[in-house]
């Protein structure tokens, strides 16, 4: 009888998912969580961390390009750009797609997720780690937002597991605070809030923390078929709502200027625009309108 070797995500302790493995390629406990790297039958190679699924080679794209071209082009202007958390290097390979970002500084406090995705997922960073515009620093977000000079950033996007364990200080009232000290006038910063339909209590939760300190107060959603549940929301906090109303045919001429339109594989100008367009069970765990 064939080897039968089932990985089962631990995320909710009542509904889940399951791969088939073809092999287990790497499993380290660093000093943060367990890393947990595997060849799938049905989705490529595998990232869990902690026993939840956060990056398959099958579905990465549609994760990595809205949580990184939107924010980038909705702005326009982006130069530099912050990135905390990510350490697989997929978002930082898609924000240096960007032709006008001038410097992309990622920051991950967990050194052995970039090792391990440099060795066992080369595909999701390419090139990247190399790309001069680059600074990776295997460091604590919290501390580098904390000391990054005022008006230093124009985007800030922040993928960090849930709140809880290593990325539950990602979350707070300071940290959001800080976000919006060091980023220029019309700066904004994105999160991922998790599957609404499963995990509501955190997009409301830091909709609020980030309604403190910021204008403008959304979100907008991607489907990740890896992410169990529906759409994924991605947080939104703006300093300028003009930001979140730009029409498609600008953020077309705007994609087309980066280098980036053509190159996607779920994110058109047209998906941006409408991701912002929330069903209302997800919109009603968001702040009333100002």
């Amino acid at each position: 009888m064939a080897y039968d070797l089932w990985v089962n995500e631990t995320l909710y302790e009542a509904w889940g998912q399951r791969f088939r493995v073809k092999r287990e390629l790497a499993r380290v406990t660093s000093a943060f969580q367990d890393i947990m790297i595997f060849e799938s039958e049905t989705h490529g190679r595998v990232m869990m961390l902690d026993g939840v699924v956060q990056i398959t080679e099958a579905d990465e794209f549609s994760y990595q390009e809205m949580i990184a071209h939107v924010p980038l082009l909705a702005h326009g202007d982006a130069k530099n750009v912050l990135i905390i958390g990510a350490g697989d290097g997929g978002v930082l390979r898609r924000v240096l797609q960007h032709r006008n970002v001038e410097r992309a500084v990622m920051v991950e406090i967990d050194g052995e997720v970039i090792r391990l995705a440099k060795e066992f997922l080369p595909g999701i960073a390419g090139d990247a780690w190399n790309d001069p515009r680059a600074e990776v620093l295997v460091a604590d977000g919290i501390d580098y937002v904390r000391n990054a000079p005022d008006a230093s950033f124009d985007v800030v996007i922040v993928d960090s597991t849930d709140p809880i364990g290593v990325g539950e200080v990602l979350f707070t009232d300071e940290f959001y605070a800080n976000c919006a000290r060091l980023l220029t006038a019309r700066g904004l910063v994105v999160n991922q809030c998790g599957v609404p339909q499963m995990q509501a209590d955190e997009l409301r939760e830091t909709s609020i923390r980030r309604g403190k300190v910021f204008p403008d107060i959304w979100a907008y959603v991607a489907a990740v078929p890896t992410y169990v549940g529906g759409f994924m929301t991605l947080g939104w906090a703006g300093k300028d709502a003009g930001c979140r109303a730009v029409p498609p045919a600008e953020i077309r001429r705007r994609a087309e200027a980066a280098g980036i339109l053509g190159t996607t594989r779920y994110w058109t100008p047209e998906i941006h625009a409408g991701a912002f367009h929330l069903p209302p069970y997800i919109a009603e765990h968001l702040p009333p309108r100002r």
